[in-house]
Parts: C-alpha cells; sequence; structure tokens
C-alpha cells in the first residue's frame, strides 16, 4: 500500500472520530466529559492500530515484541490522559473563578503533563529501538507524535482561554 494512501485513510478516520464525537464544551457534566473522552480514546486506538500495522512495516519475529511494548505504553499513556481529564474537570470547575494562583497551579499541571507524556514517549521509543529496531521506533514514534499533536489541537480548541 502507498504510504501517501495510507496516511490520508488515517487522515480521515482520525478525523471522523474528532468530528464526530462530541465536544468536550458541550459535555455538562464529569461523567459526559467522562463519556466524551472514552468514546474519543476508542476510536483513536482503532485508528492508530491500523495506521501503525500499515506503516510499521514489522516481520513475523518483530510484531510480538512491538506490540507488548505498545499496549505497555498505552497503558501508562492512558494513566496520563486520566490525569489530563482531570486536569480539564479542574479547570472547568475553576473557570468563573480564576485568579493568579489556580491559573499558575492549572498551567504548571499542564506543563508538568507534557513533559511526562514527551518522556513517555521517548522511553517506549528506546525500548522499540532497542528491542525491535531503531527505524521501526522511529516510525512508531513519528505516528505517535502526529497523532497526539491532532488531539492536542481537538482538545485545546473546545477548551476556553483562561479568563
Amino acid at each position: 500500500m502507498d504510504p501517501e494512501d495510507t496516511v490520508k485513510r488515517f487522515l480521515l478516520a482520525l478525523a471522523f472520530a474528532l468530528v464526530a464525537a462530541p465536544n468536550v464544551a458541550s459535555a455538562q457534566s464529569g461523567e459526559s466529559i467522562d463519556k466524551y473522552m472514552e468514546m474519543m480514546r476508542t476510536d483513536i486506538r482503532s485508528a492508530k492500530v491500523e495506521i501503525l500495522t500499515d506503516e510499521l512495516k514489522l516481520s513475523d519475529a518483530q510484531a510480538p515484541t512491538f506490540w507488548a511494548l505498545q499496549r505497555e505504553y498505552e497503558s501508562q499513556l492512558g494513566t496520563l490522559s486520566d490525569q489530563r481529564l482531570t486536569l480539564i474537570k479542574d479547570y472547568a470547575k475553576a473557570y468563573g473563578t480564576m485568579d493568579d494562583k489556580i491559573a499558575k497551579t492549572l498551567m504548571d499541571r499542564a506543563f508538568k503533563l507534557q513533559e511526562q507524556r514527551t518522556a513517555l514517549l521517548k522511553k517506549y521509543s528506546g525500548k522499540v529501538a532497542k528491542d525491535v529496531s531503531p527505524q521501526v521506533a522511529a516510525r512508531f514514534a513519528q505516528v505517535e507524535s502526529f497523532v497526539q499533536s491532532l488531539l492536542d489541537v481537538k482538545i485545546r480548541g473546545e477548551v476556553p482561554i483562561v479568563p
């Protein structure tokens, strides 16, 4: 399959998942936000598995090792995503009463989560490079960075600017 076609297919699937899902701003309660995020995660995971399968070009010998590492990565990424969801909820609660102290605390937490996500990708890219191959690791990091960037745009586009 042509790599350009694969990327286009992935972008369409991801765009559909992001557009079809309700937005964070329309979620009325914590439960609604949780449901929204879980729906988005499921769609994104499916799309990621599809493009990773197409783009990584794993041999039969590499596949079990890579997918085991990828599942570990996704599990740890899920923990960070849960923390991000908590941060968004905390932001929503504080939005009407935002002061300098709250704004700084939320900003610091957001930066820490970004740093942790980057460190996690670097850690697992290193494991994939060591246990599978550096080329597979580079493709994994590229796909993962791309997906995370799209998710960041979606989420940030729906969270209002600090008052």
